[in-house]
């Protein structure tokens, strides 16, 4: 919200619960996400005893009856409640005279403050991004939710109250501000997706200009000019079929293929709304289907739920062939996959993905393999001698061969196959099958057969010939070693740090930012995903 400078109003939810605090939790956000801001009511009551809110702005008591909270009915503030409305009202007048000049005067001048001239101060501190209002109340009961959307109109800016900007994709992303009136250009923009009864239902925002049924738009993204087949304001998850809609307003339109964040316009300008900040994901997991059959689903669900989410990623691991997918944590992730069992039927294995260990060998091991095999007809007849040894520390190449043989006891034709035989031998090390590195194959002699040699031969002894000789080099098993830079608030920094050193990690940087610590750490790949992330 500060990188898009969006002004915002905080909920404070379930009061109704045991253990329900507001004041600590308001602390917390002045503290913690360095909020200016302050209560624009006060519970009547808390926890099981929760019955109703106090308006310090228009200094109402608000009770909420019916099952769901949907009769709301305005009395008088209770007279045992007097003291600390009066308390809580001079704490928000006081909050929002720090941020507004004009209650400020009025306030150092002890001047009666009306709730007009409050909720007036509120609004300008508000959309001037000075200060948060805070409400409170129990949403699963609708208590406190009526009040919440009275404040939004109250106190956060209507359209063409905010400055709207896009890129100009003609002129090298030149900033347009968007003045947000009906008269101007189409410009829209796909904030969110979702799978609905018709198909995918694409929710817009409108910027500037005038969207009708029936319309052409263009994806500027894609380049795809597209009809809106039906046009449908949202209510909940109700929806009411329109024929146009507004700048300023947001809608949904059905039959629209793009991904979220794109931009549509009446195709007379190129702009696109400024792309979403995405996050680096955080965590990963290793899923696939449980029955093969259903693999058309599983790719189905995945594509779909990457072009609704950017936090979301899929990729595919190229050494264990597993689909990864990355997310915001392990919430974000077993939605996911909770979704893909729920909307597809398809039942997913889930795992951590498999660390991409390495082996390699540390010392020189010597070999001398015959392949000869005769049972009738053209035979197969190679043999190969030489050594492997270890390449030294820090060499930029993983593998290295080379051919040392003089003479003809070889013929040169079948050196390649031999080579062949020695990478492939070496994608699969005899200690856990993972990929060997690090290693110098010199070939110094062999043998070969006038009629029974051929590079099929030739690439199986090289293949015996590197197990034959792998375990008499010492192989050992490299672990991968990450460069971990974990961002943490200060009072927490003992202990991430002592994590760290309990996994075997090496911190190597700790820098300040603001109120959080940035550890730098060299940490081994398997102790994270075996234990955990931090």
């Amino acid at each position: 919200m500060r990188r898009y400078e969006v002004p915002r109003l905080a909920f404070i939810n379930k009061l109704d619960r045991m253990g329900a605090d507001p004041w600590k939790v308001l602390n917390q956000a002045r503290s913690k996400l360095r909020h200016h801001s302050a209560a624009v009511q006060v519970p009547i009551g808390l926890e099981e005893n929760f019955q109703g809110l106090i308006d310090l702005v228009q200094l109402k008591a608000y009770y909420f009856h019916g099952s769901s909270g949907e009769k709301v009915v305005a009395e008088e503030i209770p007279a045992d409640m007097d003291v600390i409305v009066a308390e809580k009202r001079r704490e928000l007048i006081e909050m929002v005279s720090e941020v507004d000049d004009k209650l400020a005067e009025a306030f150092l001048n002890d001047d009666p403050i009306s709730s007009v001239d409050l909720e007036e101060a509120v609004c300008r501190a508000t959309i001037a991004r000075k200060f948060v209002p805070v409400f409170m109340g129990s949403a699963f009961k609708n208590k406190g939710v009526q009040p919440l959307l009275d404040g939004v109109l109250s106190y956060l800016p209507c359209p063409i109250e905010v400055s709207n900007y896009a890129l100009d994709q003609t002129k090298n992303e030149e900033k347009v501000m968007l003045p947000g009136t009906p008269d101007g250009p189409l410009v829209a923009l796909a904030f969110k997706l979702e799978e609905g009864r018709f198909g995918q239902l694409t929710y817009l925002r409108v910027y500037e200009g005038v969207i009708r049924k029936g319309d052409f738009i263009v994806n500027i993204n894609t380049g795809k000019k597209i009809k809106v087949p039906r046009l449908v304001r949202m209510h909940s998850d109700e929806m009411e079929d329109i024929q146009e809609a507004h700048a300023g307003q947001i809608v949904a339109v059905f039959g629209v293929d793009c991904a979220s964040g794109d931009t549509f316009t009446n195709g007379s300008v190129k702009y696109t709304m400024t792309s979403m900040s995405v996050p680096e994901p955080v965590m990963s997991l290793a899923v696939q289907p449980v029955s093969k059959d259903s693999g058309g689903q599983f790719s189905k669900a995945l594509n779909r739920f990457q072009r609704e989410d950017p936090t979301f990623r899929v990729g595919l691991d190229a050494e264990s062939g597993q689909t990864i997918i990355s997310g915001m944590g392990e919430l974000h992730l077993d939605i996911y996959v909770e979704r893909i069992r729920r909307e597809y039927k398809v039942d997913a294995i889930v795992g951590k993905p498999r660390v991409n260990f390495r082996e390699t060998i540390t010392q020189h091991a010597e070999f001398d393999y015959l392949h000869k095999k005769q049972s009738g007809g053209q035979g197969q007849y190679g043999r190969v001698c030489g050594y492997v040894e270890p390449l030294p520390p820090g060499s930029p190449i993983k593998f290295e061969f080379e051919n040392m043989i003089v003479g003809q006891a070889v013929p040169s034709n079948f050196i390649p196959a031999i080579e062949k035989g020695f990478k492939e031998a070496a994608n699969s090390g005899s200690l856990i099958g993972h990929p060997v590195e690090n290693i110098r194959i010199v070939l110094t002699d062999g043998a070969s057969h006038a009629v029974d040699s051929s590079e099929l031969a030739f690439k199986l002894a090289a293949i015996y010939a590197f197990r034959q000789c792998y375990s008499a080099a010492r192989p050992v098993i490299l672990e991968p070693i990450m460069l971990v830079e974990l961002k943490v608030p200060t009072e927490f920094q003992g202990t991430v740090a002592g994590d760290i050193n309990k996994r075997k990690g090496v911190i190597v940087g700790n820098d300040q930012d603001g109120d959080d610590s940035i550890i730098t750490a060299n940490v081994s790949e398997t102790c994270f995903l075996l234990k955990g992330s931090a």
